[in-house]
């Protein structure tokens, strides 16, 4: 069993759940995570868990949940993993702190798509598993919001230095969620009749002092005009020092900041392009793109109108020693970019990401890339232009100046995959797949 989608970056955004509490340590732990998972299973519908991930892995079951606790006992706390086969996305954690420690039980729950609290139905059952959580279970506090809008909310607090509100035990008033739990102490801080007289689709006082605040009937509109209004409102009526125009401006900015932006990206580099904006924060990706749009690489210069004439006395060594260098990097790499077997264009392009994303340059050593790696990537690229493109080798006993000949260009390889490995900046000005490319382009 494998969790869909866990831990990794898409292009959705996810509903995110904090919820913090506290529970009675006197009971057994079994007895005291009961009602937890009974609401968790009355009411998360289409992403209930169905593995629980421990020491290892288990199909989802209350026994399950609590065996893989007893495995990852520690000497303060025990915490384990909730997620889904299938779509949509889970990623949940239950994290419980044991004796002699605070009695304290947190949960984060992060669910994808959004999109799917479009639908008011899923909505009810989401505030009504933590109207239930935070009855039983003594609050702290709880948030559930866009992943994307506290990205940019934690980049551009709406208050900023000011600590007054700021309880010991729970989060302050610094931000407005579309759900949110105040624990009892911000009620009282804030004071009651002010919070129960909050602006906003639902305001409800829970059995323990809590006050349970919905500000939209959904979660997936937060970025409209509409939404940020209502936000606006509710934050300044509960923080009346603050400006309503500003707070309003600060919303309506992260909602531009999040505008989808079509990609246009360079035509030889969209395949390789198209997946950098997703190895950045969902909140950073439109503006990703946008930069990735005017991204224009310089004209491949590693190529000669007329070739070079071979130089070395014994060519057959010269390109087993090139396969050899080629068969090195597929050896060293193969389980990370299993279709750098292939030889083909898109091999190039998953080399391009792998080096992009792993920072090749910054993070290995510049003896070792210069020796090994950009002489290997030479030859593997220069393998490709005679594979897929009918080239043929014209050789040099200086290995920048050896040559492929496609069409009525002669191409440089090794003298490219050096280039390539200058920078992280430079994996993308002087990447193979435009190099493929272009030499593509004048094969005829």
């Amino acid at each position: 069993m494998n969790a869909a989608g866990t831990h990794e970056f898409n292009a959705d955004d996810r509903l995110r759940l904090s919820f913090e509490a506290t529970y009675d340590q006197k009971a057994a732990l079994k007895h005291a995570l009961e009602p937890f998972l009974e609401v968790l299973e009355a009411h998360a519908g289409a992403w209930m868990p169905d593995i629980v991930g421990g020491k290892r892995q288990y199909a989802y079951s209350r026994t399950s949940v609590l065996n893989a606790l007893e495995e990852k006992r520690g000497k303060r706390s025990t915490s384990i993993g909730l997620f889904r086969a299938e779509w949509p996305s889970l990623d949940m954690a239950l994290n419980v702190w044991l004796p002699p420690s605070d009695p304290k039980l947190n949960v984060w729950i992060s669910i994808q798509p959004l999109s799917l609290f479009r639908e008011s139905e899923c909505c009810h059952d989401f505030v009504d598993m933590v109207r239930a959580w935070a009855s039983h279970f003594p609050v702290t506090g709880a948030t559930a919001n866009s992943l994307a809008d506290d990205q940019l909310a934690d980049a551009s607090a709406l208050v900023s230095g000011d600590e007054s509100l700021k309880e010991t035990d729970g989060a302050g008033l610094r931000e407005l969620s579309w759900l949110n739990v105040f624990g009892p102490k911000l009620v009282e801080t804030v004071g009651r009749e002010r919070v129960l007289s909050t602006p906003a689709h639902l305001v409800e006082e829970l059995p323990n002092g809590a006050v349970l605040l919905v500000l939209r009937p959904t979660p997936a509109d937060f970025a409209s005009e509409e939404a940020r209004v209502a936000q606006a409102r509710a934050h300044v009526h509960l923080r009346p020092e603050l400006d309503f125009d500003t707070v309003l401006r600060t919303l309506r900015e992260r909602s531009a900041a999040l505008a989808p932006v079509e990609p246009r990206f360079h035509p030889d580099l969209a395949p390789l392009l198209s997946r950098l904006p997703f190895e950045f924060a969902i909140s950073e990706r439109q503006r990703k793109i946008a930069e990735l749009n005017a991204f224009r690489p310089p004209e491949p210069e590693e190529w000669l109108p007329a070739a070079l004439p071979s130089d070395v006395e014994n060519p057959e060594r010269v390109l087993s020693d090139y396969d050899d260098l080629s068969e090195g990097l597929v050896a060293a790499l193969h389980t990370k970019v299993p279709s750098i077997f292939d030889e083909t264009p898109e091999s190039l392009t998953d080399l391009d990401f792998y080096f992009w994303k792993e920072s090749f340059p910054k993070r290995y050593l510049r003896d070792l890339i210069d020796s090994h790696t950009a002489p290997a990537l030479g030859a593997y690229l220069g393998r490709t232009l005679v594979r897929r493109l009918g080239g043929t080798w014209v050789l040099r006993q200086k290995l920048e100046e050896s040559q492929v000949r496609v069409g009525q260009r002669v191409w440089l390889p090794f003298l490219r995959a050096r280039r390539y490995m200058q920078s992280c900046e430079a994996l993308l000005d002087y990447s193979l797949t435009q190099f493929f490319r272009e030499a593509e382009r004048h094969r005829g």
